[in-house]
């Protein structure tokens, strides 16, 4: 591959080539669960990490590697790992870090369900969680600090709030206090915005959105920019500077360099807990990928065209996309994702919580389902869903007001799409 491909070619061409057997041009799906091993010698070097190499599919795939390889081309990094979902993407990065007895500091504009894992699941492990509810001060982050503090987390584009996390602000103060960064990228997209290129270490998407792109498949992946040494910093990350006994010995940190934390991820983590993508829909993720691009582009375009919309109405109070010159975030979009803040536009309804009932029950063009990154557009009321497990005041740090609607805006005709936002307003009424 050339690392000066454009990003349309690395999404079509990186980490392929033809099929060694049959010559086939497309990405096979290789729907096995094991690997004829070429003698004992060859497995015991597979399984001792002392050769590269398929083992069994709870581990890696070769329909899953080319779809991981495309993936850190287009991200920028140095290595991925895919996993059964978003969720255990997020939940595997994090912990390939954190262990009991450890800290995380996290923005507090998060999606429900992340909200949910770190607010409620990780202190069951032992692992405990300080958000910040203004995730642009960096004297925020600085401040939520522990000595046991092992990672910043928080998604450059947060859902539903639409926020623009200041990656070069916050990986700085990361930097300071010797923790790596890790960001959630699902929102913006490896098209829109590259976050490795603005000080974060360590990426992560819930594939199931923008990635596969149509709905069909769930999926996550974490990818490692091969930034931070955490060999260097021993004392703080024992599980990459000393003996892994599973694996005889093996120091991460040591033997892999840079590719350390996705080998780590992989071999603990995906391999011990199991979160395994099927080969079928690492194949239908290579699909979706092949047109990234192209879809997000009229994503952007439509999106544009409804905060536009929505904000010259006089029955929606607020409009939220950060690519809105009247967004407090506008300043931060145009630094970090020039080409517009993705496909999410939220607004706010002065009836509350019926009023945002009565819009969905409304909609017809609209799919009301809990998802985003379809080609589809969706529509949801948070407050009663995605958030409703939240107090208000952990809702109204994430952005959730009672009359706040998600849309995930489609690629449908725009008129299409305005004409039912509009049978919906009136229904709100």
């Amino acid at each position: 591959m050339s690392e000066h491909w454009s990003f349309e070619t690395k999404q079509i061409h990186s980490g392929q080539e033809p099929d060694p057997t049959t010559g086939a041009r497309a990405l096979p799906i290789y729907q096995t669960t094991s690997y004829q091993f070429r003698n004992t010698e060859h497995a015991a070097n597979l399984f001792g990490l002392a050769e590269p190499g398929n083992i069994y599919t709870r581990i890696m795939n070769p329909t899953q590697d080319v779809v991981e390889q495309r993936l850190a081309a287009l991200e920028g990094g140095v290595g991925a790992l895919l996993v059964a979902s978003g969720q255990a993407a997020t939940t595997g990065a994090l912990t390939n870090v954190a262990e009991a007895g450890d800290h995380i500091v996290a923005s507090a504009s998060l999606y429900g369900g992340t909200d949910s894992l770190l607010r409620h699941t990780f202190p069951k492990l032992g692992i405990e969680v300080t958000f910040v509810d203004e995730p642009n001060d960096p004297q925020a982050w600085r401040a939520a600090v522990r000595p046991n503090t092992k990672v910043f987390f928080g998604e450059t584009i947060g859902n539903p709030k639409g926020d623009v996390l200041d990656l070069e602000a916050i990986s700085a103060v990361a930097k300071e206090v010797a923790v790596p960064f890790i960001v959630d990228n699902t929102v913006a997209t490896p098209f829109l915005l590259n976050p490795l290129k603005h000080g974060a270490d360590t990426v992560i998407h819930s594939a199931t959105k923008y990635i596969g792109g149509h709905g069909t498949a769930i999926a996550g992946v974490v990818i490692d920019g091969g930034t931070f040494d955490y060999g260097a910093h021993g004392d703080k990350f024992p599980g990459f500077t000393t003996a892994d006994e599973s694996y005889h010995g093996l120091v991460f940190a040591e033997a892999l360099g840079p590719a350390a934390y996705i080998a780590k991820l992989r071999v603990q983590y995906l391999r011990n807990v199991g979160p395994a993508v099927a080969p079928f829909n690492a194949w239908l993720l290579a699909q979706g990928i092949e047109t990234l691009s192209l879809r997000v582009e009229r994503h952007v375009q439509n999106a544009k065209a409804v905060a536009e919309w929505l904000e010259a109405r006089e029955d929606v109070a607020r409009v939220h996309w950060a690519s809105l010159p009247s967004s407090p975030y506008k300043e931060l979009a145009d630094k970090y994702v020039p080409a517009g803040s993705g496909a999410i536009v939220t607004f706010e309804l002065p009836g509350g919580v019926d009023a945002g009932r009565r819009f969905i029950d409304a909609l017809e063009l609209h799919s009301h389902v809990a998802n985003i990154g379809d080609v589809r557009s969706l529509a949801i009321h948070p407050a009663s869903t995605t958030h409703s497990q939240g107090t208000p005041e952990e809702q109204l740090a994430a952005g959730v007001t009672p009359g706040l609607v998600r849309l995930a805006v489609g690629l449908e005709g725009i008129e299409d799409i305005l004409a039912d936002l509009d049978a919906g307003l009136r229904a709100a009424k």
